[in-house]
């Protein structure tokens, strides 16, 4: 019986011969190999659907409607009928008269945020990582990881409270101190770069700093034991321990911030602004909200973001690569 079983077997390998010498055993397919992953690890793959799900959904999908920058968009045609114009509306863009204005104010913006906000974040990490009591480590990072949770609409009305002339609170201090002449900051056209500016950094500096307080327990105690032992100040020990530690993720931060100069938040701008500092608080996402919803003209507010979108993309390439050949740390 056994014989029986197991002859077509011995028939196949009498016809098929035996292997060559220094033949190969035939590897199966990179498909069925993946599908073999699939199978063997499915309930993974289950748990990565739904943000596969969602990113498809929220992030790819809508990219589909960029196309109307390059075509002339009628709503009652639609995306997919309306006539193609190609580059006409970026060009339209790029010569408008207001191009140079917007975008100067925009990278006024990101390039101060980005100068004042990375150093603010690394100093108060550092700063809460020297603190050795725990009570105060912790109650030093609650308060300054509390602003994050504010809407911007109540940080905009809490500014407006506060620096309001002739009510707020810095108004009325002013007139208790004797002084009679506030200047109306909220109007000043110099004076909105440092607003945004510096109340983004008072509501998110906390949060950027539990990713450094984070790289910063990762660090070898062995390391701050030898700086003790070798008599180092707190400053040769930053200078010298915390701050190589934490630069490579300071790099990729950069990098990433650096896409996003270009994306000045719209909320904040939008309420912060004012006929009497239109002329510096008009940046882009503003200018887009204006053009394309508020004037209709949704291919010239599309193209102009999408023009955004690509510098911000080129800005992230070429930053990217220079990081990565001056200090090894890169993104991708």
């Amino acid at each position: 019986m056994i014989s029986t079983s197991r002859r077509p077997v011995t028939a196949r390998a009498e016809v098929a011969g035996p292997a060559a010498p220094g033949s190969r055993p035939r590897r199966p397919s990179r498909a069925r190999r993946a599908l073999r992953q699939v199978r063997r690890h499915w309930q993974l793959y289950l748990l990565v659907l739904p943000p596969l799900a969602f990113l498809a959904v929220f992030h790819y999908e809508p990219l589909l409607g960029a196309q109307i920058a390059f075509r002339n968009y009628n709503p009652t045609q639609g995306i997919w009928h309306s006539p193609w114009i190609g580059l006409q509306e970026i060009r339209s863009w790029v010569d408008n008269p207001e191009f140079w204005p917007v975008m100067r104010n925009t990278l006024s913006v990101g390039v101060y945020s980005l100068l004042v906000g990375t150093p603010c974040t690394i100093i108060l990490a550092l700063a809460i990582n020297e603190l050795r009591s725990p009570k105060v480590k912790k109650f030093v990072q609650t308060v300054t990881f509390f602003p994050y949770f504010i809407s911007v609409a109540v940080l905009v009305g809490i500014m407006q409270l506060v620096l309001a002339p002739g009510t707020g609170l810095v108004a009325e201090v002013a007139r208790v101190l004797g002084f009679h002449s506030i200047p109306n900051v909220l109007a000043s056209p110099t004076a909105f770069a440092s607003l945004y500016v510096w109340s983004g950094v008072w509501q998110t500096t906390g949060y950027g700093a539990i990713i450094y307080l984070g790289v910063l327990t990762s660090v070898d105690p062995e390391l701050y034991e030898a700086a003790r032992i070798d008599g180092a100040s707190i400053l040769q020990k930053i200078r010298n321990v915390d701050l190589p530690a934490i630069m490579p993720t300071a790099i990729v931060l950069l990098i990433l911030s650096l896409g996003n100069i270009l994306t000045v938040g719209f909320e904040k701008a939008y309420l912060l602004q004012n006929s009497l500092n239109l002329s510096t608080s008009q940046v882009i996402s503003t200018y887009v909200y204006e053009a394309g919803l508020t004037q209709g003209a949704f291919s010239f507010g599309t193209a102009v973001g999408l023009f955004n979108s690509v510098i911000s993309l080129v800005l992230i390439v070429i930053v990217n690569a220079a990081a990565k050949r001056l200090s090894g740390s890169s993104l991708y």
